[in-house]
């Protein structure tokens, strides 16, 4: 694991100087068996416990936020079709996901936290004899232009929702070109068309049922969330430990934000314990979120103010990690975490 993550260390600035698509480095988590965290142990997998996804969601995270991230889109893919009822699915895809052989991604944000406000499903689905045909817009999917599978959802007449595990390579499925984001463009999200895409049965996930994100899968969600921005945040607390190295001033300014990352890791761990979490309002999924995204920005930037114009040029590990931190605002972020962001950007506290 040492070796995997000073690999990925040292490649993490070429990957974004160059939005690369991270394909060497998922051959590297292959070889390591990373790809089998979250796939169960009879389909190849090592099917480890959340405490231990979490922790290693941190240090790959540490090591490369943009390969990292896209595991966790791979990994929702591989969570939702390893918790479905379907059987055959398990079977065809689980074993050659976990070799490393097939790539799936997630396409779910339209069912979760994006384009919630309209009116019309921003995928519909008609049910027909041999399946179901899935027609509209999936705003973001990482890394679609490399996916042999699509998990993503859309809603039926009725209100009830079905998620399915789509070839991408189907007619009717049209991925665009990769956004060009403020960072992590390496990911190569993209959005992804549906014309009168028709589904197999067989490679339903999960549905027809109302709220169908609610429905089975065991996943880290936003706990998921908040391991990565904690990943950088210990990113940029080692790279401002060795600018104070020459520099003892900057002592006063790590151990507070040492102390206060290290204090997240371990609310992260004790999260995972449910009954211990419902008890303590600190240790929930909002609260965890919270602190991880305000250490993300806060530790980054007090980096970049160590490093002065050094930390300003384009390629410098400090000018990325700043970009690197705006992506928590804005990934899966639950409005109580958001406004949580804007009164502590405005000056006003915690609610």
């Amino acid at each position: 694991m040492h070796e995997l993550l000073e690999n990925l260390a040292d490649q993490s600035g070429g990957l974004d100087a160059r939005s690369e698509w991270p394909g060497r480095q998922f051959e590297m988590l292959a070889h390591e068996g990373v790809l089998g965290w979250v796939i169960p142990h009879e389909f190849g997998g090592s099917s480890i416990s959340e405490r231990e996804l979490l922790a290693g969601y941190v240090k790959l995270a540490e090591a490369c936020l943009t390969t990292t991230f896209v595991l966790t889109q791979r990994n929702g893919a591989c969570q939702r079709i390893a918790a479905s009822q379907n059987d055959w699915l398990k079977s065809a895809l689980l074993p050659p996901l976990a070799r490393g052989e097939l790539f799936a991604t997630v396409g779910i944000s339209h069912l979760t936290t994006s384009r919630q406000h309209l009116r019309s499903p921003a995928v519909q689905v008609v049910e027909e004899t041999d399946g179901f045909r899935f027609s509209g817009d999936v705003p973001w999917v990482t890394g679609a232009a490399h996916a042999d599978y699509l998990v993503t959802g859309g809603t039926l007449s009725d209100g009830r929702q079905v998620l399915a595990a789509i070839t991408a390579k189907l007619p009717g499925v049209t991925i665009g070109s990769p956004a060009r984001l403020l960072a992590l463009s390496a990911s190569h999200t993209s959005p992804v068309r549906l014309e009168n895409v028709l589904i197999e049965k067989k490679l339903l996930v999960a549905g027809p049922v109302e709220q169908v994100m609610r429905q089975g899968a065991s996943s880290t969600g936003s706990l998921g969330t908040s391991a990565l921005a904690t990943g950088l945040s210990r990113a940029a607390l080692r790279h401002l430990s060795s600018e104070a190295a020459a520099r003892p001033d900057l002592s006063p300014i790590i151990e507070p934000l040492a102390d206060e990352c290290r204090s997240l890791e371990t609310a992260l761990s004790q999260a995972t314990d449910r009954s211990a979490a419902a008890a303590d309002p600190a240790l929930s999924p909002e609260a965890i979120r919270t602190r991880a995204n305000s250490l993300a920005l806060r530790s980054t930037q007090a980096l970049l103010a160590a490093s002065k114009g050094a930390g300003f040029v384009a390629g410098h590990f400090a000018e990325r990690a700043v970009r690197e931190a705006m992506f928590f605002l804005v990934w899966s972020c639950p409005q109580p975490v958001v406004t949580a962001a804007l009164r502590e950007l405005a000056g006003l506290g915690t609610c």
